[in-house]
């Protein structure tokens, strides 16, 4: 083992510290705790439970990763947390492990200074979690989301990949794969259209959602909403992106789905 210690900090024995890893002051890593290599604690940060963070972490001051849920009905037990490679954790972030399945987290994911991640939550590759963003138990969260600075979002919210929600917004339904969503309570405004283009997505791509989400939202279709999902289906089919929204729409939920509340118009802006 190459890692750096400093001489303040307590690393407990079975603890695993991958090559190069840097454990700043003050630090305490709990026994069953796997980092990987490349990866620094800044100083002041405790990570405990069964959790495995990947290579090339950097975690600023005052985060507390893989502690106890904060579920009040759960036993105070170690759980299981696994974070992927190259995730930033900035100060005061706290990411609880899974009182059930486990808390799990892609790659690449960013937590602004004091978000909170609770138990069993669900996490994609490249998430941003803006300042004091909260995400209640089992929520869960697909690739290349971004969400707003003070947002709160309700236990079992499902968010699809490639979101966007607006700060400050309270999010008790499911957003769609593709959306940008905003407000307390938060609803559905039309495409993430920044976040699209700044990813790389053709305008060719870009219109054929904007078409999907018309269908699926307009206020004049007097059809229920399965069948707007299987007409979606049947005139998009063996399109990859819209494959995304089916699942998405056709998975077992808890939560109603965040729909409009503008005018159709809304959804071309």
């Amino acid at each position: 083992m190459t890692a750096t210690l400093h001489p303040s900090s307590v690393v407990e024995p079975g603890a695993r510290l991958g090559d190069d890893v840097v454990v700043g002051p003050f630090c305490h890593i709990g026994a069953n705790v796997e980092i990987g290599a490349g990866s620094e604690l800044v100083s002041h940060v405790v990570v405990g439970g069964r959790t495995k963070i990947g290579a090339r972490a950097r975690i600023f001051p005052f985060a507390a990763v893989g502690l106890p849920s904060q579920d009040l009905k759960a036993r105070l037990a170690e759980g299981a947390l696994s974070i992927g490679d190259d995730c930033v954790i900035r100060e005061g972030v706290t990411i609880n492990a899974g009182a059930g399945a486990g808390t799990v987290i892609g790659a690449r994911c960013a937590f602004l200074a004091a978000s909170h991640v609770a138990h069993d939550c669900r996490l994609g590759d490249d998430v941003v979690l803006s300042n004091q963003v909260l995400l209640g138990g089992h929520v869960e969260i697909g690739d290349c989301v971004m969400i707003g600075g003070g947002t709160a979002a309700h236990q079992n919210v499902r968010i699809g990949a490639h979101a966007f929600v607006g700060g400050l917004s309270g999010v008790e339904g499911d957003v769609a794969p593709f959306g940008l969503a905003s407000g307390n309570r938060a609803h559905l405004f039309g495409l993430n259209l920044v976040g699209l283009r700044r990813r790389g997505f053709a305008q060719e791509r870009i219109e054929r959602l904007r078409k999907a989400y018309r269908l699926l939202f307009a206020r004049n279709d007097a059809r229920v909403f399965a069948a707007r999902i299987e007409a979606l289906a049947r005139d998009f089919a063996g399109d990859a992106d819209i494959a995304v929204l089916l699942d998405f729409l056709r998975a077992p939920a808890t939560r109603p789905l965040c729909a409009p509340r503008a005018k159709p118009a809304a959804l071309e802006e």
